[in-house]
C-alpha cells in the first residue's frame, strides 16, 4: 500500500470515528431533549429523605428501625406534604390530606411495618414487598396466616411507603440489611417455631438472597420456608444499563434523567413514578443471587436451602419466568420446591391476537422428565370453558395429574398480571368489588373510556388486571405448605 492510500484510509478512519462519536452525541442529545419536555418534577420526586435507613444505620432492633421509619415520615411530612402548592393538591392527589387517595383515609396506614401479634405463636410470618410497593400488598396472606396462629410482621423496606424520592438513593444493600434484621426479631418471637419468609417480586428475590447468606453465615437464623409471589429472580436486561440514563443526568444535572417514568400519584400503598435507580438495585440484586448460587463455599450446604413454593403468571411483563426456572428451581436439590403457573384464559384469547404465547413452554415443562421440582399449572379445561383444571407434574417424572377445580375465569378477564396475584377479589383498594359510600379511591375496576391522549393514566395501566380470582387457592396452597392448617 503507497503512502497516499495510507493516508487516504487513515482519514477515512479518523472520519468514521468522528461521525461515530458525532452520532452517539447526537442521539443523546436527543434523547436528553425528549427527557427535559417531561413534564416538571413535583416535590415528592426531588425531597431527600435523609432520615431513612440504610446498612450503615446505628439501628439494630425492630423497635430502633420503627423509629428511624417514623423519622422518615416526619420527614415526608415537612419536605413534602408541608410544601404542596395549590397546584400539588386534588382529590386524587396521595400527598394532600384531603385527597381520597391520602392513606390517613384508611383505618391503618399500611405503608409502614406492622405486626400481628399472637400469644402463643405456632409459626412467624415475614412479609416482603415489591419494589415502589409497600406492606399493603401482603396484608392479605399475613391475615390468613395470622389467623391460624402465626405471627407476622409485615416490614417496610427501606425506599418504600414515603415518596417516589426514596428510591432515587436506595441501595439493595440496605433492603437486604432491613430483611436480616427482621428476621432476627421474627426469631426472637417464636423461638423454636418455623419461620417463613413470603416474597412478592422484589420482595421474592431478597427471600432468596437472605436464604443464601443464611447457610453462609452461622449468625444469622436459617428459614424454614420460602413463599415467592411473582418473584424478579430475573429481570429486564435493560435494567443494567439504565443506570447510565441516571448518571448521565447527574453529570448534565438534568435531574428528570434520573426517572423511567413519572405519572400522577394517585395510589396511597404504590408509587406511580418509578425511578431508574430503582430498576438498576432490582437488576444488581438479581446478579447477586447468581454470584452466591455459583459460590462453590454454597454448593454443599444448598441441602438445607429452605424449601420453596413459588406462584407465577406464564405471562408477566414485569419478570421472566424462564429466569426464575433457571435462577432459582434449577439450582436447588429435589428437596419439595414447587412451581405454580397460571396459564392464560384461552376462552377468550384468539391465538392470532397472541404477542407470546406461553402454550409451547408449558408444554415443554409438562414433558420435561429433569425438572427437580413439582410442576402446577392452572389452565383451561378446554378451549370453549373458562373453568380450570389443576395439571400437576412430580419432580423427574412425565406422568402428570389432571384435578377438576370449582375455580372459573371471570368475563373479559384473558390473564393474571404481575400486580395481580397478591390481591383477592374483595381488595378494597385493587379489587373487582365496588364499595358503596367508601371514602378513599379504588382502582380495581379502573376504566376510562375516551380519546386518547387527553388524560396522564396510560391505557394499559388502566386495563391491566390488579386482583386474582384465584387467590383463595393460592392461600390455601401457602396455609398447606407453612403446614398452619392442621
Amino acid at each position: 500500500m503507497n503512502q497516499l492510500a495510507r493516508k487516504t484510509l487513515k482519514n477515512l478512519l479518523i472520519a468514521a470515528v468522528y461521525m461515530s462519536i458525532g452520532g452517539v452525541v447526537a442521539i443523546v442529545g436527543a434523547y436528553v431533549a425528549y427527557v427535559s419536555a417531561r413534564p416538571d418534577l413535583q416535590v415528592w420526586h426531588e425531597a431527600r429523605l435523609t432520615a431513612e435507613y440504610t446498612a450503615d444505620s446505628d439501628a439494630t432492633t425492630l423497635a430502633d428501625y420503627l423509629e428511624t421509619e417514623k423519622a422518615v415520615f416526619q420527614q415526608v411530612k415537612t419536605e413534602v406534604v408541608d410544601q404542596l402548592e395549590a397546584a400539588d393538591r386534588g382529590i386524587i392527589r396521595r400527598f394532600d390530606p384531603g385527597s381520597k387517595s391520602n392513606p390517613d383515609r384508611w383505618p391503618q396506614d399500611w405503608n409502614r411495618t406492622f405486626e400481628l401479634e399472637q400469644q402463643t405463636p405456632a409459626a412467624g410470618i415475614l412479609l416482603l414487598h415489591g419494589m415502589s410497593d409497600s406492606p399493603y400488598s401482603l396484608r392479605h396472606f399475613g391475615k390468613s396466616l395470622h389467623a391460624r396462629g402465626a405471627y407476622v410482621l409485615g416490614l417496610r423496606i427501606p425506599g418504600h411507603g414515603t415518596a417516589p424520592s426514596g428510591l432515587v438513593t436506595a441501595r439493595w444493600e440496605d433492603m437486604a440489611a432491613a430483611v436480616r434484621l427482621a428476621v432476627k426479631h421474627t426469631k426472637s418471637v417464636v423461638g423454636d417455631k418455623p419461620v417463613y419468609l413470603v416474597g412478592y417480586s422484589n420482595g421474592g428475590a431478597l427471600s432468596v438472597q437472605y436464604a443464601q447468606t443464611s447457610l453462609l453465615d452461622p449468625s444469622l437464623p436459617e428459614v424454614e420456608g420460602l413463599i415467592l409471589v411473582s418473584p424478579a429472580i430475573g429481570v429486564s436486561s435493560a435494567a443494567a444499563f439504565a443506570v447510565w440514563q441516571a448518571r448521565l443526568g447527574w453529570l448534565l444535572r438534568v435531574e428528570k434523567l434520573a426517572w423511567a417514568g413519572t405519572q400522577p400519584e394517585y395510589d396511597p400503598f404504590k408509587y406511580g413514578s418509578f425511578a431508574i435507580n430503582a430498576g438498576d438495585q432490582a437488576h444488581r440484586l438479581t446478579v447477586e443471587i447468581r454470584k452466591n448460587f455459583a459460590n462453590p463455599a454454597l454448593q454443599p450446604l444448598l441441602t438445607r436451602f429452605p424449601r420453596v413454593l413459588a406462584f407465577q403468571s406464564a405471562v408477566d411483563a414485569t419478570v421472566s419466568t424462564p429466569a426464575l426456572i433457571m435462577g432459582l428451581f434449577d439450582q436447588l436439590p429435589a428437596n419439595g420446591n414447587e412451581l405454580v403457573l397460571f396459564d392464560i384464559n384461552r376462552r377468550v384469547v384468539f391465538e392470532e391476537l397472541l404477542a407470546n404465547d406461553p402454550r409451547p413452554r408449558l408444554v415443554e415443562l409438562l414433558a420435561n422428565r429433569d425438572l427437580p421440582f413439582s410442576l402446577t399449572v392452572l389452565r383451561n379445561t378446554d378451549a370453549e370453558s373458562d373453568q380450570l383444571e389443576i395439571v400437576q407434574k412430580a419432580p423427574g417424572d412425565t406422568d402428570i395429574t389432571l384435578s377438576p377445580s370449582n375455580m372459573r375465569w371471570p368475563e373479559g378477564i384473558f390473564s393474571l398480571t404481575h400486580i395481580a396475584l397478591p390481591f383477592p377479589r374483595d381488595d378494597p383498594l385493587y379489587g373487582g368489588e365496588t364499595l358503596k359510600n367508601a371514602n378513599h379511591v379504588q382502582l380495581g375496576n379502573l376504566a376510562l373510556r375516551g380519546e386518547r391522549g387527553t388524560i396522564a393514566l396510560t391505557s394499559a395501566d388502566m386495563l391491566r388486571q390488579r386482583w386474582n380470582p384465584f387467590w383463595d387457592f393460592m392461600d390455601e396452597r401457602v396455609v398447606r405448605f407453612t403446614g398452619l392448617g392442621q
